[in-house]
């Protein structure tokens, strides 16, 4: 069985979890849920990243100490995961003792091996420039702009302070040629292809030496054999990846899960994740991550969303608004992924009300309720197939090797578009049978039209589960499907349906409509 390792970033404890998070692990888990359908050995990790000087900062303004802070904030991200229905293996917190031991090592590993140009990987010196605390990352002149009373403001919108202090520097520099001879060897490394190039182009313009110590302030790991100073919090946070398989101890049974087939990330920590990441492990002798995939931003009716403007889109709020499967579709199904995408109500309601509820939501329902009105409540006999009515079902299980390639290319939207036009399949497929009036004319042919519709959902809902499992769920038990029987190996006629199978009691929506509430 083929290991499949994903990951999410680990999520800054600074402030609570917002859409962003919500998207980012949700594309991981339906990834994950997939891989485990296809038959996969899948490790899915998520986390908090909990050190550093914004962390301290902000659990100073509380006036508690930042392990008190973390510790709150960090079951706020699990709660996510929970309401979220988020199927992930491990949540690593960087502050546990694994992770401290696990950066310690990397960094031992790192400073025992020489650099491409035959000098030692990590030296003490002085760091002098620009920081910003809300990045936690240091920038050059060349990349500042000015901002409001002249204040140097970074690419984020981060406004930067002038720091100087002592540091242990990791010769990035020598690291430049290895990185694009691993970029070129590996091209799918770094995706979309847009952010390849952005990457690819920032290296070819030449590497600074990376700070990775700090000395004014004490929130982090301590470096080994000298604790006045922490560990960079970006070397302390990357290193969650490969603590959570094991490491530093290669003969655990995790690590057989690394390299990691994919980390997923958000745009803005891109760098860190395609330029340092894999500058880190191979000084360190550990082999990269197979892919890097970096996704794009959600905006809130059109405007860049923002805590001062108070547009925050809050995840827990949209699926008690929406319902859980509704959120997790629009999310993956409303923008290509890897693109910036827009959420509205009027989007998410249209996509609830005419993907969901009229499209799948319908077939489901008049199906189910037409074979148990006219099939007393049990899956009828499928009699003889047509060549009609086999096309019809083998197209949908036949699609599998697509919607994986389109997996395996992080296409979720496209994956759900191959899905759906399945659906439009069936939808057609029904009024053009017209069981209702075979019902009359030929209740033999009514039967087995009725059973190649419930065989399409059952394939339909095997395809789609990773993305909307609770619903997919309510359509397997109303179908008589064991949870035994929901993989991907179960697609196809050598798995369908057995006539006779009882349905459990009238057929319920699986998608209501969605009708906004009357304030009067």
């Amino acid at each position: 069985m083929s290991r499949y390792y994903v990951t999410t970033p680990i999520y800054y404890v600074n402030d609570d979890p917002h859409i962003g998070h919500a998207y980012t692990t949700l594309a991981c888990d339906a990834l994950a849920r997939f891989m485990r359908l296809d038959g996969r050995d899948v490790r899915f990790l998520t986390g908090t990243d909990e050190h550093g000087q914004k962390v301290e900062k902000a659990a100073a303004e509380k006036g508690i100490d930042p392990q008190s802070f973390t510790d709150e904030i960090s079951k706020n991200f699990r709660r996510l995961a929970d309401v979220m229905n988020f199927s992930y293996d491990d949540f690593i917190r960087t502050t546990e003792p694994r992770h401290i031991d696990s950066c310690q090592a990397i960094w031992k590993a790192i400073a025992s091996k020489q650099s491409p140009l035959r000098q030692d990987n990590i030296y003490l010196g002085k760091y002098a420039g620009w920081y910003a605390v809300r990045d936690e990352a240091f920038y050059t002149e060349g990349e500042l702009e000015e901002g409001p009373g002249g204040k140097k403001i970074a690419p984020s919108g981060a406004e930067v302070e002038w720091v100087e202090e002592p540091s242990y520097f990791f010769r990035l520099s020598d690291w430049q040629d290895a990185l694009l001879k691993f970029y070129a060897d590996n091209p799918d490394f770094i995706a979309p292809a847009s952010r390849r190039n952005e990457v690819v182009s920032f290296v070819e313009g030449g590497l600074n030496d990376l700070s990775i110590s700090r000395t004014t302030f004490s929130w982090g790991v301590p470096v080994p054999d000298d604790e006045d100073h922490i560990m960079y919090v970006w070397l302390d946070a990357l290193t969650n990846y490969i603590t959570a398989v094991g490491h530093p101890d290669s003969d655990a049974d995790l690590w057989q899960y690394w390299p990691a087939n994919l980390h997923m990330v958000g745009k803005d920590i891109l760098r860190f994740h395609t330029v340092y990441w894999p500058a880190f492990l191979m000084a360190a002798g550990i082999e990269p991550p197979k892919r890097v995939f970096a996704h794009g931003w959600w905006t809130n009716e059109g405007q860049k969303i923002s805590k001062s403007v108070g547009n925050v889109i809050d995840p827990f709020e949209l699926v008690e608004k929406y319902g859980l499967d509704p959120v997790r579709y629009f999310l993956l199904r409303q923008v290509p992924f890897g693109n910036d995408g827009d959420f509205s109500h009027q989007a998410m309601v249209h996509r609830l009300n005419g993907d969901l509820a009229n499209d799948l939501g319908n077939l489901c329902q008049r199906v189910m309720s037409m074979v148990f009105r006219n099939c007393d409540g049990k899956i009828p006999e499928s009699h003889s197939l047509n060549a009609t009515d086999e096309q019809f079902v083998t197209a949908i299980s036949d699609s599998l090797d697509d919607l994986r390639a389109l997996m395996e290319a992080q296409a979720f939207h496209q994956a759900l578009e191959l899905i759906w036009r399945h659906v439009a399949d069936a939808n057609r497929y029904v009024d053009e049978q017209a069981p209702w009036e075979l019902r009359k004319s030929d209740p033999p042919r009514m039967e087995t039209v009725l059973y190649t519709l419930a065989e399409g959902i059952r394939n339909i809902a095997i395809l789609a589960s990773p993305f909307m499992p609770d619903s997919m769920d309510k359509v397997f038990e109303t179908l008589g499907v064991g949870e035994a029987e929901r993989g991907f190996d179960r697609l196809g006629p050598a798995h369908a349906l057995t006539s006779g199978t009882p349905m459990p009691g009238k057929p319920q929506p699986i998608f209501p409509r969605f009708v906004e509430e009357d304030d009067g």
